[in-house]
Order: structure tokens, then sequence, then C-alpha cells
């Protein structure tokens, strides 16, 4: 299938939604709740408020308004490591995922995602840096999250622009979460680091002059919320609920509160990340 015949399907997918509602699948109808489990350190994503002990942030946000809209479904969170996420959908302690995952091709072997945000890898690096621009990090150590895209993406980028005019190649250090790469990079232990763009507003303004983003993101994807393959009734549902919330304006009241605006989708896509 095309990538276009995949959109104009999903849109007719939802289209079909409109005018008849999906329907729940009856064992969560039934329980009345969605069992969602995410890893509460990837700001303003989910995290722990420091002040209330509260799971809060934007996927908190959508995901409540989204159990409302699907029939006033009760949560149950979960937390665990950002490396089982994928393992707590596919063995069903899980119903959906919704915790700044992104949507990859590698992925989708098991999985569909409904994408809903913006994000792209993004250099940064302490405000005292004399880096001034991503090329002057040929050569220099630059840690990200190992469970997620960017190590790759990061090697990609090397490539292309370090060592393809002679320059030596980014020295890559792994990190168990954005949390501990942030702590690194504040201890000298690497030159700099990358973090999806929607979060490093949020951690800029938490320790303000603290760090300096370097460059515009050098990859385009989408985070989504990922569903089992044969999990199509729920997918199809949250997605109608979505569309809906994003014609209502209730999707771009949530991205506003937490900075993200300039992050949203125009209408829920499926599976359309390019890599």
């Amino acid at each position: 299938m095309t990538r276009l015949s995949m959109f104009s399907g999903f849109a007719a997918l939802l289209a079909v939604g409109s005018a008849q509602a999906a329907e729940l699948p009856a064992e969560i109808k039934q329980a009345g709740t969605l069992r969602l489990t995410v890893n509460s350190t990837y700001a303003p994503m989910e995290y722990r408020d420091p002040a209330t002990n509260e799971l809060v942030g934007l996927d908190i946000d959508l995901a409540g308004e989204l159990a409302k809209r699907l029939g006033g479904l009760k949560i149950v969170w979960s937390e665990t490591p950002f490396a089982e996420l994928i393992p707590s959908l596919q063995t069903k302690r899980a119903d959906f995922i919704i915790s700044g995952i992104s949507d990859r091709s590698s992925r989708r072997e098991t999985a569909d995602f409904i994408d809903y945000l913006t994000t792209g890898p993004q250099f940064f690096v302490m405000a005292g840096s004399e880096a001034k621009a991503a090329t002057d990090l040929c050569g220099k150590k630059v840690g990200t999250t190992r469970s997620t895209s960017f190590p790759l993406e990061i090697d990609k980028w090397s490539k292309q622009n370090c060592e393809a005019v002679g320059n030596p190649a980014i020295q890559y250090v792994p990190g168990e979460n954005s949390i501990d790469v942030r702590n690194q990079l504040k201890q000298g232990r690497i030159d700099a680091a990358v973090q999806g763009s929607e979060t490093l507003p949020y951690a800029q303004s938490q320790e303000a002059g603290k760090y300096r983003i370097v460059g515009e993101p050098f990859a385009k994807g989408y985070q989504g919320i990922m569903f089992r393959k044969d999990d199509a009734a729920l997918r199809e549902a949250v997605a109608e609920k979505l569309k809906a919330m994003i014609a209502d304006g209730s999707y771009k009241a949530i991205l506003d509160k937490w900075g993200l605006g300039s992050n949203a989708v125009a209408e829920p896509l499926m599976n359309a990340a390019p890599q």
C-alpha cells in the first residue's frame, strides 16, 4: 500500500466514524477502565510534579479527555522504564501507549500509530558551550536516550554532516532517559545532548539560562498513540475522538497549555512517520 493510499484509507475510516460512532471493545466497555502505562521522565509529556508528586503532562491531559469522550472511562495509570513501554502493550498490560513514543517503521511490524504531535531530535548544550552551530559538535561526545530512535538519527546526521566532509564523527554516549542525559551534560561527561524538540522549551523554563539549543531539529517525525495490530476497534474509536477534539479546539487548548501549540497536527494521521 502506498503512503497516499494509506492516508486516503484512514481518512475514509474517520469519515465513516463520524457518521457511525466506532464501538469500544466489549471488555473495555464492560470494565469502564483504560489501563495506560507511561514513562514519567519525559516532561512536559508525562512526569511527576515535584511539588505534588502528581502525574501530569500533555499526554496525561490528552488521555484524560479521550477517556471522558470514550464514555467516561476511568484511567488506571502505571509507570515503567521507556524500554518496557512496548512490551507492556504487547503483553496486554496496557490497552494503548500514549507516552511520548515516536512512530517508527520498525515498530509498525506489530503495532499501529495514530500520530498526534510533530517532533524531531534537536541538539542542545550548556549555555557556556563554545558550540555555535551543529557542525561544531563533530568529534564531540553527544548523549541521548539509548532506547529511542535518536542514536540512529545522530549517526545518520554525523555521516552526512561530519564524516562526509572529512570531520570526525560524533561520539554517541547512551543514557537511560532524558533526565540522565541532562545530568551527564551538567556534569561535563558529554559535550552536547539530543532530545525531542517538544521537551526542550520546558527544560529551559525549569532551569533558566542553563541550556542553549543548537540549530533546528535535524529530522522530522511524529509522536503517536500506539495500538496492537489486532486492536483496530479501539484504534478507530480513539482516532474518532481525537479528530473531534481537533475540530472543536480542545486538542489545541491542551497543546497550548504545555507550550506546544506549534507541534499540532491538522488531523490524526495513521503510521505517517517516514522512517
